[in-house]
């Protein structure tokens, strides 16, 4: 019996809700026994009173990508989708992976640490910079400042959702995503936003950002940055399935973004899309992934 963890209470609820239903869809589908459970941040209890052998988490954000979900099935011996605790938790908090892919030589751009109530780090890189919330995902709190003046109301919008932030070097160029299944990259995606930058109205609301796979670039540079993708992913600990993003400027110089442990899983996703492309359908995706574990 597989349990299909969604919801949560993060940020991007609304998001995992909509993930959940598919994989519950995808299994069913395929005959495989399996419940919904929504989690809302307080009824934990109410999923260890049931019984089930794997856990398929598609919570997104907080509680679910950072390790919480990860340890609370550890400590009872129940298997689930995914990467374990500790690397869940390094790969949700942005600063802590960019300490671990430098570590292994990996293409960052240059970044600082704000701390809440503390005085702001000098900055040593020029503008523009992307402020983020460390511990969200879907872009949710980000800012681009162009102007130093702009800095004060960045830092404000994402010590809403966290209180440590990144400064990061704005690096101008296409966003790109790899796809990872088990120990595989799949095929790149290249993603074209009419906004600033790929941010949660571009993913979750707008008609006009295109998802380009094949991604464009030729085929030594495709391996290139699924080469990097993979080293990411391991270097952190991760595994089972994820995602990695890049943005690659005009020099063709890829810089790595972030990496999702729980990346979604609607019908308009990216692991999907790029599932698609490697002739993996969704209902096939959603048992490779289970039987990843």
């Amino acid at each position: 019996m597989i349990a299909v963890l969604m919801g949560g209470n993060s940020a991007e609820r609304s998001v995992s809700l909509k993930s959940g239903e598919a994989v519950y869809q995808a299994l069913t589908n395929q005959h495989i026994p399996c419940f919904k459970f929504d989690w809302q941040g307080d009824n934990l209890d109410q999923l260890w009173q049931t019984t089930f052998d794997l856990a398929f988490i598609v919570l997104h954000g907080r509680g679910g990508e950072d390790g919480f979900i990860q340890q609370q099935l550890e400590s009872r011996n129940i298997a689930y989708t995914g990467s374990n605790a500790s690397a869940s938790a390094q790969g949700m908090n942005k600063h802590l992976s960019k300490q671990f892919w430098a570590t292994a030589s990996l293409p960052l751009a240059s970044s600082a640490l704000a701390i809440k109530n503390n005085p702001v780090p000098l900055i040593n890189f020029p503008l523009p910079w992307a402020v983020k919330p460390v511990c969200e995902g879907s872009s949710i709190g980000i800012s681009k400042v162009s102007e130093h003046s702009q800095l004060t109301n960045a830092l404000e919008l994402a010590w809403q959702y966290d209180n440590q932030v990144l400064i990061e070097q704005w690096i101008e160029g296409d966003e790109y995503t790899v796809a990872i299944l088990g120990d595989k990259t799949l095929p790149v995606i290249k993603i074209v936003s009419d906004q600033d930058f790929y941010n949660y109205e571009s993913k979750y609301h707008s008609n006009t950002t295109q998802y380009l796979c094949p991604c464009g670039l030729d085929a030594e540079a495709e391996r290139h940055l699924q080469t990097l993708a993979l080293k990411a992913f391991k270097t952190i600990g991760a595994s089972g399935w994820g995602r990695v993003d890049f943005i690659m400027d005009k020099n063709n110089q890829p810089f790595l973004l972030e990496i999702n442990t729980v990346p979604g899983m609607t019908s308009h996703s990216l692991v999907p899309m790029a599932a698609e492309a490697a002739h993996i359908d969704f209902n096939q995706l959603v048992k490779q992934i289970a039987n990843e574990v």
